[in-house]
């Protein structure tokens, strides 16, 4: 008897707590957004680096990181300023870390630049304009269509591949990377000298297709290392661009790149000798790009081709 009671308690317990539970309003829970990738960057370069490498450059109205190394050679042949490839660092060990630094051997002073943050939202909508709306027939047509026998195609429908990454996203990347680059360029005009571009991946690509509309900022050198864009169209496209940069081009590769670029190499060449760019080098470097046997190949590669030129 004792029992049942306790059970009767417990029961008027758990449903008025179920009817009070059910009465309180509904809130949903708030969403907290994760930091920038960039700002995860930022804090890292400012706790391990030196101060006195790291300079802050505006570029607009967004501040963002560059590290500076000054030459440590006899002679001053020029400054380097070093793009890494898209959600990449200035530090990392495919190469922008070890030439940041042995360049300064080579008599080169460096400027290493953080890359903006890629916006995956950027896709835009497109307003409808009074031409894309749809045209009602008129009642002749309507006709017309009746009186005719449905037609069904036998032709297969194809449909377009969909492109890893939209030309919307790679816009916005692109107008963000050429604001930071033209105040970092800015930044380099500072010392008078020759002025190299070293940059990676996409970042290289997308400045390729900058430097093939022939801006007011002029280089001595490009330096790319396995430029590509992660867009069929546009990388297709860029082999034409490619040929159309004014500065002397060395393109280097790596054996184990993606399809994208190696596929791209042969059409290059053929659009450099339609347009006569004769100073353009393509270089092949082989085995892994974080190997030290490969920093040094890589920086013999390209202190080789800059001693050409000045």
């Amino acid at each position: 008897m004792v029992f049942l009671q306790l059970f009767k308690k417990i029961l008027c317990c758990l449903a008025f707590s179920y009817s009070v539970f059910l009465a309180l309003p509904a809130t949903a829970v708030e969403h907290i957004a994760p930091p920038a990738l960039s700002s995860i960057e930022n804090s890292d370069i400012e706790r391990l680096l030196p101060n006195a490498e790291i300079k802050p450059i505006l570029a607009g109205d967004t501040e963002f990181l560059s590290l500076y190394s000054e030459y440590m050679s006899s002679n001053f042949r020029g400054v380097v300023l070093l793009i890494p490839d898209w959600h990449s660092v200035p530090t990392n060990n495919s190469g922008m870390s070890f030439l940041r630094k042995e360049l300064n051997n080579l008599g080169y002073t460096t400027y290493a630049m953080t890359v903006p943050d890629i916006d995956w939202q950027a896709e835009k909508m497109k307003p409808v304009t009074p031409t894309d709306a749809v045209e009602t027939p008129t009642s002749d047509e309507s006709k017309s269509d009746a009186n005719e026998p449905e037609k069904q195609s036998a032709e297969p429908h194809y449909v377009n591949a969909i492109e890893p990454v939209n030309n919307d996203v790679l816009e916005d990347y692109k107008t963000n990377l050429i604001l930071r680059y033209e105040a970092l360029y800015q930044t380099a005009m500072a010392e008078p000298s020759n002025i190299v571009v070293i940059a990676q991946g996409a970042s290289a690509g997308m400045l390729l297709e900058y430097y093939a509309d022939f801006p007011e900022s002029k280089i001595n050198a490009f330096v790319s290392l396995s430029s590509y864009l992660p867009n069929a169209q546009r990388n297709e496209e860029l082999s034409q661009a490619t040929s159309l940069v004014a500065p002397a081009l060395l393109d280097i590769y790596y054996t184990n790149d993606s399809t994208d670029i190696l596929l791209s190499l042969k059409n290059r060449k053929r659009w450099v000798n339609r347009n006569a760019k004769f100073d353009y080098r393509q270089r092949q470097l082989f085995g892994m790009r974080n190997a030290p046997q490969q920093h040094a190949r890589l920086s013999k590669e390209i202190d080789g081709f800059l001693r050409r030129l000045f």
